[in-house]
């Protein structure tokens, strides 16, 4: 089924993804299941669900120039840096971080986290989760993430008080 906005937007199919058939990239840690990426919204917005156990780490420090990330924890507690204040987020909480704000995250110290991660306006941005998965299980070098910044609007900050919150969770 193919469905527009108004005579000016260009019809774009409906995607479905049945959680069975979703790609899946995990670490000893998390797992993300992937559902649909920028190519397959006509650029709206890419879209996943990651899982996280306990205390697991998530995102470190960084920010995008152009999209929105949008969290809804769907169970659990999620650990979140925005700009300068650390924040714990839980089941049914909703958070949208604007372009070039300085954010992070991780499930929460003692907590599993369940979340559901949208960003908009889309850019593809399942190759940088495949290859950040492969970094995470030792199979790639941390140094290629830095490498794909600029493709994939990821931008790594040094954040005091994200470390801080670490190592007072540590």
């Amino acid at each position: 089924m193919k469905i527009a906005d108004d005579a000016t937007m260009p019809a774009a199919a409906a995607v479905l993804v049945r959680s069975c058939e979703a790609e899946t990239c995990a670490d000893p840690s998390a797992v993300m299941s992937l559902f649909a990426d920028s190519a397959q919204t006509a650029g709206a917005f890419t879209s996943y669900r990651s899982t996280f156990a306990r205390g697991a780490a998530g995102a470190p420090a960084h920010f995008h120039t152009r999209a929105w990330e949008i969290f809804f924890v769907l169970g659990g507690s999620l650990q979140v840096l925005l700009d300068q204040e650390v924040t714990v987020l839980h089941t049914g909480d909703f958070l949208a971080v604007p372009p070039r704000t300085p954010h992070a995250f991780r499930a929460a110290p003692g907590a599993e986290a369940d979340v559901l991660c949208v960003f908009t306006h889309g850019m593809d941005r399942f190759d940088y989760l495949r290859l950040l998965g492969r970094v995470t299980r030792g199979e790639a070098d941390p140094s290629e993430l830095a490498a794909t910044s600029e493709r994939f609007d990821n931008h790594y900050v040094d954040s005091p008080v994200w470390r801080a919150a670490l190592e007072r969770s540590a």
